[in-house]
């Protein structure tokens, strides 16, 4: 088996130990004996997208999300629209996750999405949404929790079709009034909550490796238990400070 991931943009969308969730990535292979590739792309490069099957963007600020939006529209977008329709994962967070909607409104600037899923994402008027946060997802008829911590001026809001991550149970979420989390369509993954997300719900990480691998070979792996005490402290370490205040 192994593990073939592209990061998006690693030198400009890298923020909140964004690289975190790389690295656990790769360490949750390499203790389980799954080989592990690690690829970067950048502005004015294309994408083949059969050659990885988890795609990863990174948080930035406003000016990254300027240098790169048009860029991915351009060269990228293609390619990743048709990897998420076979089935490869696409897992993008923070500013990452603003850039997968049809645009990102700031003031009156536009910048371009990547149109993967049915939202928008606007700067509105009013303070940062900023803080622990902890919802509660279902995949596969079961419920878990995922914790971490967010902090956007942009407020995301779904469309009608669109299928949130899951459902706020302390926190603001996409945009502080309608209880919703994050985006799912597939494989595809959008979300606010960093810190890095993955090494604080280790579950997930587990979860998005199988499901890259299974597009690779056709087959669902089921990955061998790991001694996860440290990752499981970490849960709830940031599941407690999401529900302590």
């Amino acid at each position: 088996m192994e593990l073939r991931v592209l990061a998006l943009y690693p030198d400009q969308m890298n923020i909140y130990a964004d690289r975190g969730n790389i690295l656990f990535l790769q360490r949750r292979c390499e203790w389980r004996g799954i080989r592990f590739s690690h690829a970067t792309t950048g502005p004015g490069e294309s994408v083949d997208p059969g050659a990885h099957d988890f795609f990863y963007l990174g948080g930035g600020q406003d000016r990254d999300q300027r240098a790169v939006a048009a860029d991915m529209v351009a060269t990228k977008r293609s390619a990743l629209a048709s990897a998420v329709d076979d089935g490869a994962v696409l897992l993008a967070v923070c500013g990452g996750y603003q850039l997968l909607g049809h645009s990102y409104q700031l003031d009156a600037e536009r910048l371009p999405g990547l149109g993967l899923v049915d939202l928008e994402t606007v700067r509105e008027e009013g303070s940062r949404l900023i803080g622990n946060v902890a919802i509660e997802v279902e995949m596969d008829g079961e419920k878990q929790v995922l914790a971490g911590f967010e902090n956007h001026g942009g407020r995301t809001y779904l469309g009608d079709g669109s299928i949130p991550l899951g459902r706020v149970l302390s926190g603001f979420g996409n945009n502080g009034q309608d209880g919703l989390e994050g985006v799912r369509r597939g494989n595809l993954i959008g979300t606010y909550l960093h810190g890095p997300l993955l090494p604080k719900n280790a579950w997930l990480a587990d979860r998005l490796i199988a499901l890259a691998i299974e597009r690779r070979t056709g087959s669902l792996p089921r990955l061998e238990p790991l001694d996860d005490r440290l990752e499981e402290a970490a849960h709830e370490s940031a599941r407690r400070a999401a529900f302590s205040g």
